[in-house]
């Protein structure tokens, strides 16, 4: 049972602020520094969700954003627990995904005088987030993080972290007692000016905070291009022959107005590319959706619209794009609008807002001979895959695997993508169900994104249908997360595509430089890996058992037990010459 206290301790006034935001799971990996924030959020009715790693933390909180649109949490621990994050901070920074990151950090009065865990955050940190919140009262805790969800979404999103000392997050009476004892009573003069100084930093660390606080939520408006952009996009639309779109993540950013968007596009009647999150914006087989050879596409195309998508290394730095084309860039940064290619007209706001407002004001185009021609080019390239699909070898052609997983998966299926090889071969196959239905590490390429995804989406979206697709270099990192999916219920089903190989640096490290140091891995049997925490675990070796393997992993999941299909892959050239700088 709870002990009553006169006020609140740190920890109550930070899960407060979180219950305000509408944070319903705090993603972690315990530690003294936050029990406090953990106990509270608990006694709260927030979930708190610990995983084995803090990157998965992080992550987690990252999918869990862009499926709800709320800004994630992660609660960390002090020192090695912050700077474990900090990949996964770049990703969500890069993939411009709203979170707020907690970090325990050591006391007060200690910190610089080598206390447990305790190095300078801020440097570390400071360079991955919008803003580093370093907090030294109690009574700033709760604005901290008010401060910090509405920093989180406003014009570009992304990460926000709040540095919370240990002494500001136990009970006031605790903290009290354990400067009295670190005071002493001694009666000389260092002693008592000693004591002298931590009684007033004890009286400076908890000023205010016997007044009561109401946590609040602000409200952020999303950044809308102006009048003039819709109105130029919208005439350069009318005056074009064979307009094209290319959309990205940031067109779902309000993830609660994916459908809308979806249907701007439907409205307005121009073949378009998806991208990222934007992947099943429109569902599986949208006549208007092109899936392949975007780069001719793109240079045949006289008005290309690009709605929250750079000129990066995707787009050949804006080189895919032909000199003569308008280039309409509807973007919420500037700098992405403008990056290595000046766009004709730059819509600056939100990308998904802007499709919204352009669809009424282009209203629908006949380009009925444009949609065809691209149309065909996709036909015939599906009929290329399925080709290669029907080569049968020792093991399992990894194209078949994906045709039979795109049959199989429920038609209310998640998919989160990590890796390098097999899950670009995936993205060659697999159609998303839907909007939001698709999750990947964005820009950064990040592996190890996928055990935290699948947990972050599962618990957005509890009931779905969750996949995993890992290569066999990328499940190493996540592989442990499967004693999380078992403690805490979470039924993911995960496939690993198991060629013993980093095969996305091997096939051109070995042409170029003859030579596979560092990229040979072995069969190893992650299925038992799995089983030994809990989870089911199936081997695949043979195309003709794939079918039967997936929906026994679906059944397995369906009856709430995480399951891990272990694919043995054959070789493949299918992705000859394909390196990216």
């Amino acid at each position: 049972m709870q002990m009553e206290r006169t006020h609140p301790h740190g920890g109550d006034r930070v899960a407060a602020a979180l219950e305000a935001q509408g944070v319903t799971v705090v993603f972690t990996l315990c530690g003294g520094h936050i029990s406090p924030i953990l106990t509270a959020s608990k006694a709260r009715g927030i979930r708190v969700l610990d995983c084995r790693d803090e990157a998965t933390a992080v992550f987690a909180a990252d999918a869990h954003a862009r499926l709800t649109g709320i800004p994630g949490v992660a609660a960390v621990t002090a020192g090695p627990g912050l700077t474990n994050t900090i990949t996964a901070l770049k990703n969500a920074e890069l993939a411009q995904s709203p979170l707020v990151l907690i970090g325990g950090a050591a006391p007060t009065a200690l910190q610089g005088r080598g206390a447990l865990q305790d190095i300078d955050q801020r440097p570390l940190v400071a360079p991955h987030v919008k803003r580093f919140f370093k907090v030294r009262r109690v009574a700033d805790l709760a604005p901290a993080v008010e401060e910090a969800f509405a920093l989180a979404r406003d014009g570009v999103p992304g990460p926000v972290c709040i540095e919370c000392p240990v002494d500001l997050l136990y009970p006031e009476a605790t903290i009290r007692q354990w400067y009295a004892d670190a005071a002493g009573r001694g009666t000389s003069l260092a002693d008592r000016a000693l004591r002298w100084y931590l009684n007033r930093h004890v009286e400076r660390m908890f000023a205010g905070s016997s007044q009561p606080a109401t946590p609040r939520r602000q409200e952020v408006a999303p950044p809308l291009a102006s009048d003039s952009a819709v109105a130029a996009a919208a005439a350069a639309l009318a005056r074009a022959e064979r307009p094209l779109m290319v959309i990205g993540s940031q067109a779902v950013t309000l993830a609660g107005e994916a459908a809308r968007t979806a249907e701007a596009v439907a409205r307005l009647g121009v073949p378009v590319y998806l991208s990222g999150m934007a992947r099943g914006l429109l569902g599986r087989d949208h006549p208007l959706q092109m899936r392949h050879a975007r780069r001719n596409a793109l240079r045949e195309s006289d008005c290309v619209v690009l709605a929250g998508v750079p000129c990066d290394f995707r787009l050949d730095y804006g080189r895919h794009v032909r000199r003569g084309a308008t280039l309409v860039a509807a973007n919420r940064s500037a700098r992405e609008a403008r990056l290595n290619r000046r766009p004709t007209i730059a819509a600056i706001g939100d990308a998904g807002r802007f499709l919204q407002r352009l669809a009424a004001a282009a209203g629908a185009g006949a380009r009925k001979d444009w949609i065809e021609a691209l149309r065909s080019r996709d036909l015939a390239r599906e009929a290329e895959i399925d080709a290669q699909a029907a080569r049968r070898g020792e093991l399992v052609n990894p194209l078949a695997f994906f045709r039979a997983l795109d049959r199989a998966a429920g038609d209310d299926a998640l998919m989160v993508a990590d890796g390098g090889d097999f899950v670009s071969t995936a993205s060659y196959v697999l159609r998303p169900r839907g909007p939001l239905a698709w999750l990947d590490p964005g820009v950064f390429g990040t592996l190890g994104v996928g055990a935290g995804f699948a947990i972050g989406a599962a618990l957005a979206r509890p009931g779905r249908e969750v996949w995993i697709i890992f290569g066999d270099g990328a499940c190493g990192y996540g592989l442990v997360e499967f004693d999380t999916f078992v403690r805490h219920g979470i039924p993911a089903i995960a496939v690993v595509g198991n060629d013993a190989c980093w095969t996305q640096i091997a096939r051109e490290q070995v042409k170029m430089l003859g030579d596979d140091v560092g990229v040979v891995l072995a069969r190893t049997d992650y299925h038992r890996v799995a089983e030994g925490f809990g989870a089911a675990g199936i081997v695949v070796k043979k195309d003709d058992e794939v079918p039967a393997a997936l929906a026994k992993a679906r059944e397995i999941a369906r009856a709430g037990k995480p399951v891990l299909v272990n694919v043995w892959l054959d070789k493949t050239d299918f992705r000859e010459g394909s390196i990216s700088m």
